[in-house]
């Protein structure tokens, strides 16, 4: 099947009113799992390869070739998205693979810096059928620098996706990457604003610490694309502990990745439903 590309997936959905669940592939076992969850629910799903990832694997090449090739094997309607890229190189890598979205991360930039090179990545982008997420401002919980507190403006999020041409736009609306217990609280009110002033989807980054009754109001008010990642990795670490504490002599690595793999495959699902209702 024919990869989809974010803009388009995202604009269905919204016009819809339900959500796009975006997971991310960090090992093989993960790629294989999300793409089941959408066959199972016949829901696309966003695989998003983050730079941290490629960076682990040494190179985009080998997790990048080989989460496009499942993907383009599977009668899912998969997107296949570089997320957080700070290095416009790695875009430039991702685009090359196959990718049909990125995630240009120039927020850590100064703020007229961002502008300029976004619009720039967007332009070579869309040049190569590409679609492009960015983030004005940072979302929170990277490394501690930023606290849940900070807010996108809906004017600036307005003259942002205008200057650079983006076709999703990331919003800090009360989520933090990297969140283990699921607390926090969305600013409701905001997203309906950031929703009236913002042409492009919305997108909610850190939602691994947002209970899933927030993040269905959340898209009731607004948000599009759902990031999870920190709650996957929990569900697919804990059935590796779950299986090895029962058996300290296993040692076949399938013995044990292959059940974590399917416990996020069922968890995938359970959230792409709730994300679709």
């Amino acid at each position: 099947m024919t990869l989809a590309r974010l803009d388009d997936v995202l604009v269905q959905a919204r016009a819809a009113g339900r959500g796009v669940g975006a997971f991310n592939v960090v090992q093989l076992e993960h790629a294989h799992g999300l793409i089941a969850a959408a066959e199972e629910t016949g829901l696309p799903v966003v695989l998003q390869i983050s730079e941290n990832a490629a960076r682990y694997h040494g190179s985009l090449l080998g997790i990048g070739t080989a989460t496009r090739v499942l993907a383009e094997a599977s009668p899912a309607t998969c997107v296949v998205h570089l997320d957080h890229a700070t290095d416009t190189e790695l875009v430039r890598q991702a685009v090359d693979l196959g990718f049909t979205s990125v995630m240009f991360d120039g927020s850590t930039l100064p703020d007229e810096q961002n502008r300029d090179v976004t619009a720039e990545v967007v332009a070579r982008c869309h040049e190569a059928g590409v679609s492009v997420e960015a983030e004005l401002g940072e979302v929170g919980g990277k490394d501690g620098v930023h606290a849940p507190g900070v807010r996108t403006d809906p004017d600036d999020a307005a003259a942002f996706v205008d200057d650079t041409g983006v076709d999703a736009l990331a919003v800090a609306v009360g989520s933090s990457h990297a969140m283990t217990e699921r607390s926090a609280r969305l600013d409701h009110t905001l997203i309906s604003r950031l929703r009236d002033a913002v042409p492009v989807p919305l997108v909610l980054h850190g939602s691994s610490g947002v209970p899933d009754a927030e993040i269905v109001r959340g898209l009731r008010a607004g948000l599009t694309k759902v990031n999870i990642a920190t709650h996957l990795n929990a569900v697919f670490t804990g059935d590796v502990r779950r299986v090895l504490g029962a058996d300290e002599r296993l040692v076949d690595t399938r013995k044990y990745l292959g059940p974590a793999r399917d416990a996020l495959r069922d968890e995938t699902a359970r959230l792409l439903r709730l994300l679709a209702s």
